[in-house]
This record gives C-alpha cells, structure tokens and sequence, in this order.
C-alpha cells in the first residue's frame, strides 16, 4: 500500500522544527510501524538524506522505548480498536492502516521532554522521580524463600498490577496537563502495597511529589486520558491510592523535602 507520512524533523531542543511530509510505497500489511520507519530511513539514506531519528530497544513491547505520537495518540494506542490497545508502537502492524492513509508522527509533548532529536525526548525526569525515592533502601537482611512472607493475593496482584508500569511517559504525553501522576502513582503503590516497602513510605512518596512537582510536570484533573494511553493499561486506581498515601504522611511524618 501507499502511504503519506508526516513527520515531525527537529534538529534539536532549540531549533523550531516542522512537519515534513514523505510519500512510502508498497508498504507491506506485515510489517510492524517501526519496520515501516526503516524502510523510509533506507530510502532517505539512498538519497543522501538525514534520517528520521526514534527510540527503540527492544521492539517486543517490553519496554517502551519506541514511543512517538501517531495521528494525536501515544503509542498509537487507540483505545476504541482492538488492533491497537494495550500495546507499544513496536507492537502495531500496518494491517491498521489502509492504502491511501495519511500518518502524522510525532515526539511526546511535554516541557518535562526535551527534544533531543526529531521523535526522540529527553525522559530523564522519570528517571530522577525514581531516584527520589523509588526504592527500598533499608536492610531487609539476606535473600528469603518468596513464600516466607505470607502477602493476601489481591495485594500481591495490585503491587504486580502497578509493577507492569514500563516508565514509557505515554500518560505524560496523553494528559492535557502533561502529568506524570500515574507513573509516578504506579511506583509509589508497587512498593507500598508490599511489607518490604512499607518502612519508607512516609518519605516515598513525599520526596517522590516533590521531585515530579520540580520537574514541571502538571497536576491530575481526572481525565483518564493517561490511563486510555498506557500500554500496560495500569488503572488510574493508583492515583487516588499515592493520594492518600500522600495525605496521610504529611499528617503523620511531614518531612521538608528538598528535590534533586
């Protein structure tokens, strides 16, 4: 099939970039999205032309790392068609699409993101709200059977249900105020549900708020966008939980918090 790609070419953080339009043909059903940028990219360097620049790693929607916004949604993940919920944009096939289509292509948007290159950003705040306080840093003495432990098993499937969180900033994307509340709610919630978590999760979550609060991140206004994107479908749940877990350490252990 033919298709019309426009996507987004900007240098770098600075520079203003702009929508630039190719035209791809005989684009087989077969291949994935990212297999289909390939095909474009050999085609630009035959040419003698930049290539287009996106993240990718694993290609097997583990990890997240291909992330871009397709037609105004991130990772593509419409969440109305069965074809594309739930899923990365390695993971999408051009059976999706039919002959003829026109496909905008775009990097996240948030101020938290930088553009480093065309569709790749800068998502390295996610990573410093992790180092805020997304760990367990006491002793918990040497390594124990996993049954040793006695946690009920609606717990234990909420904590892995937060734990599927792959830190991709789709929810940061999807959301108007450009929020990392999810993320930031899922790895709260992953540890705190679990005893092994539970020493720290006054400081947890105050430092890991004050961390996402510095690095310009908005505030949820209870959209659901971030939860219609997410390509691991964590529950907006987790947000009403590290709200309180929030509320209840500043009553509790108010600690003066100073972000990285």
């Amino acid at each position: 099939m033919k298709l019309t790609l426009k996507i987004w070419r900007q240098k770098n953080a600075r520079d203003r970039g702009k929508l630039v339009t190719y035209e791809l043909d005989n684009v087989s059903e077969h291949m994935s999205f990212l297999e289909m940028l390939d095909v474009l990219n050999e085609q630009l360097i035959e040419k003698g032309e930049e290539p287009v620049a996106f993240d990718h790693d694993c290609r097997e929607g583990i990890c997240g790392t291909c992330s871009m916004v397709i037609n105004g949604v991130p990772h593509g993940n419409d969440h109305k068609s069965e074809h594309a919920h739930g899923t990365t944009v390695c993971q999408i096939h051009m059976r999706r699409f039919k002959d003829g289509d026109v496909i905008y292509i775009e990097p996240f948007r948030a101020r938290a993101f930088p553009v480093i290159k065309d569709l790749i950003v800068d998502r390295g705040a996610l990573d410093r709200v992790i180092q805020a306080g997304g760990f367990v840093s006491v002793n918990t003495g040497v390594t124990i059977d996993a049954n040793a432990i006695p946690i009920p098993k609606n717990i234990a499937d909420q904590a892995m249900d937060a734990a599927q969180c792959i830190g991709c900033g789709a929810c940061v994307a999807a959301c108007k105020n450009a929020s990392a509340m999810l993320f930031t709610a899922a790895k709260v919630s992953q540890l705190a549900l679990l005893p092994q978590g539970q020493v720290e999760k006054e400081r947890r979550v105050q430092r890991m708020v004050a961390q996402m609060d510095k690095e310009g991140f908005g505030n949820c206004t209870n959209y659901y966008l971030c939860e219609a994107a997410c390509p691991k479908e964590v529950s907006a749940n987790f947000i009403a939980r590290m709200n309180r877990e929030y509320l209840n350490a500043s009553v509790k252990k108010p600690e003066k918090v100073v972000p990285r």
